[in-house]
This record gives structure tokens, sequence and C-alpha cells, in this order.
């Protein structure tokens, strides 16, 4: 099998006639429907958490309060639609709008640590909890350091 050569290809095709079948066959790109859902569904997300805000304020938290135990409530919602594979299905359909908000964060943690339960606590979800979620936060902790050094030169 290694000693034998590859029979050149019987299609003749220009590189012009290659081209037009290319963009023949080629999906044509949705870019507005995209963005469109990408609003709805992000924007439905964030109104669902200003309703969040809301009830925290009517039950008495002042709104700095009621805006992290919004945020901890979001988190914990958008971890338990993943887990229940709802929130793949809302990614699916919305795109950027679900990844964008806090729960869209909490899908990248939790995804890939059920993907390796399987592999158990510690090698599994304990080694793969941050795959997706570890780079952002380590770029966004130095970026925050380098910040506020400058910052503190500044000033």
């Amino acid at each position: 099998m290694a000693n034998q050569t590859l029979r050149q290809p019987t299609i003749a095709v220009t590189p012009e006639q290659y081209k037009v079948l290319a963009q023949q066959f080629t999906p044509k790109p949705t870019v507005v429907k995209n963005v469109i859902r990408a609003f709805v569904v992000g924007g439905i997300i964030c109104a669902i958490g200003q309703v969040v805000i809301n009830l925290f304020v009517s039950i008495g938290l002042n709104r700095v309060e009621a805006s992290t135990a919004a945020t901890a409530t979001m988190i914990f919602f958008g971890a338990l639609l993943t887990g229940l594979g709802i929130y793949d299905e809302i990614g699916k359909f919305g795109g950027a709008g679900s990844i964008v908000p806090v729960t869209g964060f909490s899908n990248s943690i939790v995804s890939p640590a059920m993907e390796f339960k399987r592999e158990g606590y510690v090698l599994g979800v304990g080694a793969k909890l941050f795959t997706v979620a570890g780079p952002v936060l380590v770029y966004g902790i130095a970026t925050s350091i380098v910040v506020g050094i400058v910052y503190f030169l500044l000033h």
C-alpha cells in the first residue's frame, strides 16, 4: 500500500468553473436573521434579569444588593437550564444573544464540567470546569491588574 501512487482525478474543471460551482453550493449568509435572533434572545434574557432585580427590590433590598442577588440568580438559572439541556437550544436559536449575558458565562462553565462528569469529580469535572472560562478569568484578572497599576501611577 505504501508504494502505490494515487491516480490523477478524471474530472477536468477549470478554476473558473470550480469558482462557479463553489458559489452555487456555498450556503447564503443569514446575517440579518442571526442579528435579529441574537437581539431578541439577549433582550429577553436581560428583561428577565431586570424582572428579577425588581422582585428583589420589592422584597426590601436596595438596588446594589438586588443587582448582586439577581446576578447570582441568573447564573443559577443559566447553570440549571444548561444541566437540563434547554440552554443549548436557546444558544442554537439565539447565537451570541445567549452568550453575552451572564447566563452565557454560566453555560460556558457548566457545559465542559457536564461533558467530563463520567471521568470523575476530580479529574473530570474539576479539571475541565474552567476549560472555556479559565482564559477569560486569567486575562480579565491580568488586565485589571495592569489597569490598576497604570491608574495608580497616573494618580
